[in-house]
């Protein structure tokens, strides 16, 4: 084999290579650089202060609540989009023109533009003119301020969150469940296994691959969360729906605080990176590939 034969397929890859390491290793990079500096931005000149940035970011009591916000958003919006998807999964994996309009409809909020649907919701949620405290109001239930009061931001952004993940996590598990077997339900039939304990001791594990890989990428988006902050709530009210990106975006294009702002991405990197491992060293022993 030539020189030229075994540097081919190198050549073949180079192009998306150096786009990938363009826009995504060299930021990185770039980003840990600046989190040791004080720059506005504007001016030319970086002063380098050291770990300052993240000193004063880890006694920010601003920043401790904005990882508080993050960290309940994330376990709220993965464990309540994982169950309701799962659950609808289970329902729709059969065949018929009704439960193939039922995806349809499930999945149409996940190709709806995100800053679409925020702009509807905050509509929705309007204190005086929304439509979800008419339906309340029909309960005998009171007007709720949905957005404009700490006690409930929160968790109307999950509901938003909730609403548009769940269509594409259902149609995923769909898959994941249609992968299985049949003949390992006929042989639970036959030694008259319970629906409960099919699903226990069968399809939950056999679709543990599958779980495992959306609750990975559920985490890794809960914790991006940006545009439903940024139109809906701005980080209010008092900080309650503030998250580590919108926290970012703030400090860096708002108050200019280009090297604050890289060290909390900084942070934010790393704690990403670590719940990843977490996630692969504690669930992956309990994944089963076949």
């Amino acid at each position: 084999m030539s020189v030229w034969e075994k540097l081919r397929p190198y050549g073949m890859v180079s192009p998306a290579l150096v786009i990938f390491a363009l826009f995504f290793i060299y930021p990185i990079f770039y980003m840990i650089y600046l989190s040791f500096f004080d720059w506005n931005f504007v001016s030319p000149v970086k002063k380098y202060v050291g770990l300052q940035n993240f000193t004063d970011l880890l006694r920010d009591p601003q920043f401790l609540q904005v990882l508080a916000n993050t960290t309940i958003y994330t376990i709220l919006t993965v464990t309540l989009t994982l169950s309701i998807s799962l659950a609808f999964a289970l329902w729709l994996n059969r065949s018929g023109l009704f439960y193939g309009f039922v995806q349809g409809a499930i999945f149409s909020p996940h190709i709806i533009s995100l800053v679409s649907i925020s702009l509807l919701w905050s509509w929705l949620m309007d204190p005086e003119y929304g439509l979800l405290n008419w339906v309340i109001g029909l309960f005998g239930f009171g007007p709720l301020e949905w957005l404009s009061h700490p006690d409930t931001s929160l968790i109307s952004l999950v509901i938003v969150a909730v609403w548009k993940g769940i269509g594409f996590n259902t149609l995923v598990f769909i898959a994941g469940l249609q992968s299985i077997p049949p003949s390992v339900y006929e042989a639970a039939a036959l030694d008259r296994s319970r629906p409960w304990t099919t699903f226990r001791k069968l399809t939950l594990p056999m679709l543990s691959p599958t779980l495992f890989f959306l609750a990975v990428m559920s985490m890794i988006g809960s914790f991006q969360v940006f545009e439903t902050i940024a139109i809906m709530t701005q980080g209010g009210p008092v900080n309650s729906t503030n998250t580590l990106v919108y926290y970012i975006y703030e400090n860096g294009f708002r108050f200019f605080k280009i090297g604050y702002a890289s060290a909390a991405g900084v942070v934010l990197l790393i704690i990403v990176g670590l719940l990843t491992v977490i996630y692969f060293k504690m669930l992956s022993k309990r994944v089963h590939y076949r």
